[in-house]
């Protein structure tokens, strides 16, 4: 056997000792300006991606509708996330990169709050739902789209301080 200890793993926070699953608490936690920045993409045949980038799509606007979609989103996650608490938000912001070089349509989403728990949760599901409306407005062009590399970029504030993702080939 080796004398080399054994790391702990972290804990997870929404158990408590007996194994059951809780809401966290946050009450006695101090409010901070908190940022979250997730990001993602949708690959799609070249076509596709042409209709979006013109503006030519049936349904309209499609990035557009994704922007929307995800900043409503971001806003509704508590109702999704069963054990994340609801946040007042003070910033949501989507932004999209066409890359033609890889077919696909590239969201980042950035989420700000000043509160006492982060908006890692709000941020990733704004990404996802943002990408899903691509994918609905497109599939009468493209059935075979695929929503990948959704991740969260970075974190700040808070106790746990500050988080930046190494290097990633969706980025």
């Amino acid at each position: 056997m080796s004398d080399i200890p054994t790391p702990t793993p972290p804990s997870l926070t929404h158990f408590d000792a007996q194994g059951q699953a809780h809401m966290v608490d946050v009450g006695a936690k101090q409010a901070t300006h908190r940022i979250a920045v997730a990001c993602g993409q949708i690959e799609m045949r070249p076509e596709t991606l042409a209709l979006i980038g013109s503006g030519s799509a049936k349904k309209g606007d499609v990035l557009g509708v994704a922007r929307i979609a995800g900043i409503m989103a971001a806003k509704k996650t508590s109702d999704l996330i069963p054990l994340c608490h609801p946040l007042a938000l003070t910033r949501v912001a989507l932004e999209f990169e066409l890359r033609t070089h890889e077919n696909a349509v590239l969201c980042t989403a950035t989420v700000e709050t000043v509160g006492a728990t982060g908006v890692e949760m709000e941020a990733l599901t704004a990404v996802q739902v943002a990408l899903l409306t691509v994918y609905d407005m497109c599939k009468a062009a493209d059935k075979g789209m695929v929503i990948g590399g959704v991740r969260l970029l970075e974190k700040r504030g808070g106790k746990s301080g500050s988080f930046f993702a190494p290097a990633s080939p969706v980025r």
